[in-house]
């Protein structure tokens, strides 16, 4: 499923218009997507979670030239399925 079959299925089961439902949409990513920039985890009980995961600095290799390069800390997005989603995929 993508994001347009989101808003359609959205759009169909809430009995609203296709904007308002990519509205609804847009406004919860959003949401989600600012709350994990703060650092925040965001927990939807049952379904998943998505947190941001920080790596510290490292040096590694250039697979190409073999020559050892750092590699600058940053921070990842992460997701996590929840007990019940689990349960449900491996029916």
């Amino acid at each position: 499923m993508n994001k347009l079959e989101l808003i359609s299925a959205l759009k169909d089961e809430a009995n609203i218009s296709k904007s308002e439902a990519a509205k609804v949409v847009q406004i919860f990513f959003e949401y989600m997507a600012d709350a994990m920039t703060r650092g925040e985890r965001v927990e939807i009980r049952g379904l998943c979670s998505f947190y941001v995961k920080e790596y510290k600095s490292y040096v590694g290799r250039n697979p190409k030239s073999g020559k050892k390069v750092t590699i600058q800390p940053k921070k990842l997005p992460f997701f996590k399925s929840g007990k019940e989603l689990k349960e449900r995929v491996d029916y």
